[in-house]
């Protein structure tokens, strides 16, 4: 899975609206017509509203589970903090959801933080807190971005006192808390489910933001792809 430099756009980003459309027809020549359908179809129901931000995660299971939830519940943006612990999905687990969901790597929690407030969201730990929100009960009507923790002793001190707003799913049992992935799944399920349901939030990618994922998706599929798109630009 590539890391993306959150502060480098891809070579494509410069590209007028009109040259990035003609830039995927281009790529889009070279994958299936079953793919292209699905690039099309599926890019219309990202969202970049909720994102989920993971710092340290150390269990490679975990970390594809969280992978293989954000893609499967629309959600394309999941920001690493790897101060402490490399980040390395089980490919057996992800299914191959690495390749479209976007990761983007951060030396420490204050610069993942700092991006994260720069790009306009609200930061949610998810942790069990004296001001702590029940999941469904969380205010999403500005981008929000949940954080987990370790799987051993959750968020850090400084992730937690950092953060604007706290965050729990409510249990019912002897057990104190779920396992990382099992929470990610949970509660994006919950807040994607009210988001895509809601008629106040403006929760899709404007059309540059899906023309921009779907070329960033064709360097995926396509064998070389960045490389080949670099020589696609140079023609048009």
């Amino acid at each position: 899975m590539p890391k993306i430099d959150p502060h480098t756009p891809p070579f494509y980003a410069s590209l007028p609206l009109a040259g990035k459309q003609k830039l995927y027809e281009n790529a889009a020549a070279l994958i299936s017509d079953n793919k292209r359908q699905l690039f099309d179809r599926l890019a219309t129901l990202r969202t970049r509203h909720i994102a989920v931000a993971l710092e340290d995660v150390y269990q490679s299971h975990n970390a594809a589970a969280v992978l293989r939830s954000c893609d499967c519940f629309g959600v394309q943006d999941v920001h690493v903090v790897e101060a402490n612990n490399p980040f390395n999905p089980a490919g057996d687990v992800a299914v191959g959801s690495s390749k479209w969901v976007d990761y983007y790597s951060y030396p420490d929690t204050p610069s993942a933080y700092a991006r994260l407030r720069s790009l306009g969201y609200r930061i949610v730990a998810t942790t069990p807190h004296n001001d702590d929100t029940l999941i469904n009960d969380l205010d999403i009507s500005s981008p929000t971005v949940l954080v987990f923790g370790t799987e051993l002793t959750g968020l850090s001190p400084q992730a937690i006192d950092l953060a604007d707003a706290y965050v729990k799913i409510p249990m019912f049992g002897f057990t104190e808390s779920f396992n990382i992935s099992v929470s990610a799944a949970l509660s994006l399920f919950a807040l994607t489910s009210r988001l895509r349901s809601s008629n106040d939030i403006h929760w899709q990618l404007s059309d540059q933001e899906i023309l921009d994922l779907k070329l960033h998706w064709c360097t995926q599929a396509i064998r070389d792809g960045e490389q080949v798109l670099t020589q696609l630009a140079q023609h048009i």
